[in-house]
């Protein structure tokens, strides 16, 4: 068994995890370890674990320290190294007329590295502003491109719940989510409903569409053929957690409200997504 902890980088991030050698690590802690972009700096969120080695297929690193309070230094002049390279980024943009928003920096500890998030519609030749950049600062740069739902993950922002994104808030990583959890869970098709700040589908679609899943399974469809106590009909309606339905009685305009438990299911539909409203939904799945 190996002893391990996990760090996490960012707020709300991946957790890595190293092992802590010789160091008693608590929870909360910073530690400066060394990762694939260079030595960086986190925070212990996972303590006191031990795992099968076996499970990992690559060698855990050691990690080299605790942060003592130079460090603590080195981050905080980092952070004021970031906001001077922002401002000088922006205008390298403008001076490069590049179609292209950018949205963040980070400065590795050990300065070895700058990185530089953006978004832009299209692909961006950034050549010529990388060897501009890196005349300035003398050190590595990278940029990197982002989607929407990276960027609303960055600045954060409150959603239509009236709560802090969930992105920015606690999801550690994006969940698929699609236009048919939307149908299947009975939500109206209108982008606006549907999508979040970033303009994609909302994470939260996703929380419970298990349980919708479960649902479906025992619950007639709209376009089902059923068996009710006034005749043969049609499924008009269902609310899948009340689990009533509004059928349509054959050769008549009856419209009688049953629950599922009170119907024969002759014949069962199929939920679909109609070909023009995926076209024109599509987008909202992208990241």
């Amino acid at each position: 068994m190996l002893k391990i902890i996990g760090v996490r980088f960012k707020s709300v991030g991946k957790i890595y995890y190293f092992d802590p050698g010789r160091f008693d690590v608590k929870e909360g802690e910073k530690v400066i370890v060394e990762t694939a972009r260079g030595v960086e700096c986190g925070e212990a969120v996972i303590v006191g674990r031990e795992i099968d080695e076996e499970k990992f297929s690559n060698p855990i690193k050691q990690i080299i320290r605790v942060a003592t309070p130079e460090d603590m230094k080195t981050i905080e002049r980092n952070r004021e190294k970031e906001k001077d390279a922002m401002k000088i980024c922006e205008q390298k943009i403008r001076d490069h007329k590049l179609k292209m928003n950018l949205i963040d920096c980070e400065c590795t500890f050990d300065n070895n590295k700058l990185l530089f998030y953006f978004t832009a519609e299209n692909r961006v030749d950034f050549r010529e502003l990388v060897k501009d950049l890196a005349s300035v600062f003398r050190t590595r740069i990278e940029l990197r491109q982002i989607g929407v739902r990276d960027e609303a993950k960055m600045l954060g922002g409150l959603g239509i719940c009236g709560q802090p994104f969930c992105c920015s808030r606690f999801l550690g990583e994006f969940q698929p989510v699609s236009i048919k959890m939307a149908k299947e869970q009975g939500l109206s098709l209108n982008p606006t409903k549907i999508s979040g700040t970033c303009g994609r589908l909302m994470c939260c679609l996703k929380y419970e569409q298990e349980s919708y899943e479960d649902l479906l399974k025992h619950t007639p469809k709209v376009g089902a053929v059923v068996k009710t106590a006034e005749g043969k009909g049609v499924v008009q309606e269902v609310n899948l957690l009340t689990g009533k339905l509004r059928v349509k009685i054959d050769q008549s305009d009856n419209v009688v409200s049953v629950k599922k438990d009170e119907v024969e299911v002759i014949r069962d539909a199929v939920i679909r997504v109609d070909r023009n409203e995926m076209k024109a939904l599509k987008k909202l799945e992208d990241k």
